[in-house]
């Protein structure tokens, strides 16, 4: 299998800064439309727009949400 078709999985989100989708979906442990219903909710942290298609989250959010959690 060529290594462009290999599914990886996401990094680990940073100490700090900003986290792409993937990245938050997979520390939450959710799927892609239970997070999104969860956003429009307010449920979960709302993302940060860097562009007309770039939505990002900070890390800062998803950290203090994980730990409103336990």
């Amino acid at each position: 299998m060529s290594q462009s078709r290999r599914t990886q999985s996401p990094a680990p989100l940073p100490q700090e800064g900003f986290a792409r989708l993937p990245q938050v979906l997979h520390v939450l442990g959710i799927g892609k439309t239970s997070f999104w219903e969860g956003v429009k909710a307010g449920r979960f942290p709302s993302p940060v727009s860097l562009g007309p298609r770039t939505r990002v989250w900070r890390v800062e959010d998803i950290r203090h949400f994980i730990s409103s959690m336990r």
